[in-house]
């Protein structure tokens, strides 16, 4: 890892390479794989016709509501950081510190389990039986995430390059093929797994049964704000962020909605199952219709969507952290960048400890159980996050109301109140859902186990950072601390 230039940052000065600038097909890819993922397609396909009710409720609920909030927000504080930024206008420098922290640390425990998925995945485009290979997947898991963690280290050149690549070939594309696929499955006049019942069956069924899949809804769409971290590498932020959101929400929307119904109808919903992995369904959809050559291109595709997905993951939090180390928030080390402005320091210390995390999910099948319970705190810190990112929306309207915005939530502050409201409703009521404990996955009483998630969920969340908030030292901000902020640096 390179030391902190002249300047105390690392950020770029003298003889740096010249700054790459994201255009709104670059921004709007970066979305795009953040948050649409064909791993989520088999689940939601066990769902029937009613997956069409589901997602839309997750898209009035949740994904409306945070792409009109991220195009206001990203437009009025185009800074370095992100969501830190837009907490740290409305509420201090603390609270954008824990909304950034929330973020981050929640990647921590998701990495291996994509890299699991991206190692699986591949294993079809090679030979199947290698996924349930210890060595294979230790190999090609550590292999990916340190591959892309170092391709990161050279700026937005590569970063912004696999988002694009891997949004367009890896995730668009297979869609695409899904949806071509299904579309030859009726040509052909094949019976579909899907019987037909009329309008009704399209609505979700909400009960006591189902009521833990409202979390999963709610957050189905999670990752549009993605793009705002990038906001010091855009020319024009405040028309190039509303046309990425408007483009990425609309293809996510859509072929969200068409790929997951042609899995739905040409798999019948027994071979859904989640252990089987999103490429066996696809398998049996290809085998059905006679394209089973087609099985490992796909696998292929699929994987490198993954790995594109994992990237805009990887970097976007770590570039808003070293952001915020750089205000003081954390020792030194955290704000090292290196001449390309990437964060090395982050992306570093994020790849050790999530490496130690993938090592355990693989080689000590016994802490799953534990694992698990690890997931499930992460889905509630990344909700804390987008309960401060969505009350900064309403703040900001009071504290800053003059403030230039390129875009705003449209109905005045009634838009604003009504936008962030159902978003609020639907994550407060989603975290009360995740202190459910879901039968047999977890040997603990019912109290038990909300007590553990709502003390580890605090420890995590606000904890964490209040820990380096208390013994912060002002010679952790950098000099031009200011500047890194609000793009001026590079």
């Amino acid at each position: 890892m390179s030391e902190p230039s002249a300047n105390g940052t690392g950020a770029p000065s003298a003889g740096v390479p010249a700054k790459v600038y994201l255009g709104v097909f670059a921004l709007a890819m970066i979305n795009v794989t953040a948050v649409l993922s064909i791993r989520n397609f088999p689940s939601m396909a066990e769902l029937g016709w009613s997956l069409v009710g589901w997602y839309v409720l997750a898209l009035l609920l949740f994904f409306l509501p945070l792409s009109l909030a991220g195009a206001e927000l990203a437009t009025g504080w185009p800074k370095g950081g992100g969501v830190y930024a837009w907490v740290r206008e409305a509420f201090g420098e603390r609270q954008g510190f824990i909304a950034i922290w929330c973020e981050w640390s929640e990647n921590i425990v998701w990495f291996p389990t994509v890299l699991s998925f991206i190692a699986a995945t591949f294993a079809y485009a090679i030979d199947p039986s290698l996924a349930s290979n210890g060595l294979y997947m230790l190999v090609v898991m550590m292999g990916v995430f340190w591959g892309v963690t170092v391709l990161n280290f050279f700026g937005e050149k590569y970063g912004s390059g696999i988002s694009s690549f891997g949004g367009l070939f890896g995730v668009i594309l297979p869609c695409a093929i899904l949806i071509v696929l299904l579309i030859v499955f009726l040509v052909e006049g094949k019976t579909g797994a899907l019987t037909w019942t009329g309008v009704s069956g399209l609505l979700p069924s909400i009960n006591l049964g189902t009521l833990p899949f409202v979390q999963t809804a709610v957050l189905l769409f999670a990752g549009m704000e993605m793009a705002g971290f990038h906001a010091r590498e855009t020319r024009d932020p405040g028309n190039d962020f509303p046309r990425a959101i408007l483009y990425s929400a609309t293809i996510i929307f859509v072929l969200s909605i068409l790929g997951t119904l042609a899995i739905a109808y040409t798999v019948p919903a027994q071979a859904l199952s989640l252990s089987a992995g999103v490429i066996q369904a696809i398998q049996s959809m290809l085998h059905a219709i006679g394209a089973g050559w087609l099985v490992k291109p796909m696998a292929l595709l699929i994987a490198v969507g993954a790995v594109a997905q994992l990237s805009t993951w990887l970097i976007g939090p770590a570039k808003a952290l070293g952001v915020a180390a750089a205000q003081g928030d954390m020792p030194k080390v955290w704000r090292s960048h290196n001449r390309y402005d990437s964060p090395v320091a982050v992306l570093i210390i994020q790849a050790a400890i999530s490496s130690l995390f993938a090592l355990l999910f693989v080689l000590v099948p016994s802490v799953n159980s534990a694992y698990w319970i690890l997931q499930a705190l992460t889905t509630q810190v990344i909700i804390v996050m987008y309960l401060l990112m969505f009350s900064a929306l309403i703040k900001l309207r009071y504290s800053q109301p003059d403030t230039p915005r390129a875009y705003r939530v449209p109905g005045g502050t009634a838009g604003v109140w009504i936008c962030s409201g159902v978003a609020l409703v639907a994550l407060i009521f989603s975290f009360l859902i995740g202190l459910i404990p879901p039968q047999g996955t977890v040997a603990m009483s019912t109290t038990t186990y909300i007590v553990v998630m709502l003390v580890f969920t605090f420890i995590l969340s606000i904890g964490a950072p209040l820990a380096f908030w208390l013994f912060r030292k002002p010679s952790w901000r950098a000099p031009d601390a200011e500047s890194l902020l609000e793009g001026d640096a590079a």
